[in-house]
């Protein structure tokens, strides 16, 4: 049992992960109570982290889970909660537009499966995963993106700390009350 976990272990947990993204993405649009909808958002932002782990981009998870697990579900939120549900029509589940989702949902399946068939025997081989060389030696990628981030980018990313700053006094600056 060990052997074969040690084997397909991880593509076990990555078609886990990605069936909980998928669900969980169909779960937003389906769902008719706006709480159960943003759960399942979060269940989808939550396992696409967890592929991103994977993949051995651990900086790529950190911030999925940071931006859109925190921030972009805590704006989520606020909306569910400011407004106000009692008041908004009924609507049906898939409206008259659901023939045009049937055939777009066929066509994205056809080509996911032309590229999975495509794809499957060339996979490489990683024998460095995760590692990525600055200077001739290997760091992981953390390391290497705050390398690159802080040596070659510094202004560009100096510029968009600015650009941050001047549009978060901006909106303190609109939302005070007279």
């Amino acid at each position: 049992m060990a052997e074969f976990f040690a084997a397909y272990g991880v593509a076990i947990l990555f078609y886990a992960f990605a069936a909980i993204a998928v669900g969980g993405a169909v779960m937003v649009v389906t769902m008719r109570n706006p709480m159960y909808g943003a759960l399942s958002l979060l269940a989808t932002f939550l396992s696409v982290a967890a592929l991103f782990l994977l993949r051995n981009a651990e900086f790529l998870a950190v911030v999925q889970v940071f931006v859109y697990g925190g921030g972009i579900m805590v704006l989520f939120l606020f909306v569910i909660m400011l407004v106000n549900l009692h008041r908004l029509k009924e609507s049906s589940l898939f409206g008259e537009y659901s023939f045009v989702g049937v055939v777009v949902v066929g066509l994205l399946a056809a080509l996911f499966v032309a590229i999975f068939v495509g794809l499957g025997s060339g996979a490489p081989a990683a024998d460095d995963a995760g590692l990525a060389s600055i200077d001739g030696e290997a760091v992981g990628n953390v390391q290497a993106v705050a390398w690159r981030l802080y040596t070659d980018h510094l202004l560009p990313f100096e510029i968009a700390s600015l650009f941050l700053l001047v549009a978060m006094i901006g909106a303190v600056v609109l939302g005070r009350k007279n």
